[in-house]
């Protein structure tokens, strides 16, 4: 991808209303707030396997829940996913101090409960880490041209001056709107 066509993307992804989610992404340090990871740990497992628009309903419902002292298992039909949440919502002064004293972040990550090889970059992404998530979007865009979703995104991030986990955002939103097709990333779709 040019980086001429990453700044035409990343125009457009501000123009329909994400320029909050650009900052907040540019504006990421590492967690050291319990609560922060918890709910990053939720957001992560909400949006697991389900489109963001619905995720995000979810998500709310289930930390609404969760701050008032309910189980996620009262607003989410995942028992499962559930589960997962509410332990992981208990313990999550534990797994920070872990998480913090863990020298390979990614391992740790990928070893808690509903977080596997792919979500674990989204949570670590989400808690400060400088990463690409490789989801099937950016493995696609990276796909087109010859490179690893790690390759592509280090090298937008270096002519762009965005951060990896910014330019990952970017060129997964653009093909979350169909500004992009994954399939074919050279393809830009104007909008309208």
């Amino acid at each position: 991808m040019s980086p001429d066509l990453y700044q035409t993307l990343r125009a457009d992804v501000i123009a329909r209303g994400f320029q909050c989610d650009i900052d907040w992404s540019e504006s990421l340090h590492p967690v050291t707030d319990a609560d922060v990871f918890g709910r990053e740990y939720v957001f992560v497992i909400c949006n697991s396997g389900m489109k963001a628009q619905i995720a995000r309903a979810i998500y709310s419902r289930v930390m609404e829940a969760l701050v008032v002292g309910a189980s996620a298992k009262s607003v989410f039909g995942h028992p499962g996913k559930a589960g997962a949440i509410d332990r992981g919502w208990r313990g999550r002064k534990a797994w920070l101090d872990a998480y913090l004293a863990a020298e390979d972040k990614l391992t740790f990550l990928g070893a808690l409960p509903w977080i596997g090889e792919i979500t674990k970059f989204h949570l670590a992404k989400n808690l400060g880490v400088d990463v690409a998530k490789p989801d099937r979007h950016l493995q696609r865009v990276a796909d087109v041209y010859g490179l690893s979703v790690d390759q592509l995104c280090a090298e937008l991030s270096r002519s762009s001056g965005d951060r990896v986990a910014t330019v990952d955002y970017v060129i997964w939103r653009a093909c979350n709107l169909g500004i992009l097709l994954s399939q074919e990333a050279n393809r830009y779709r104007k909008s309208t």
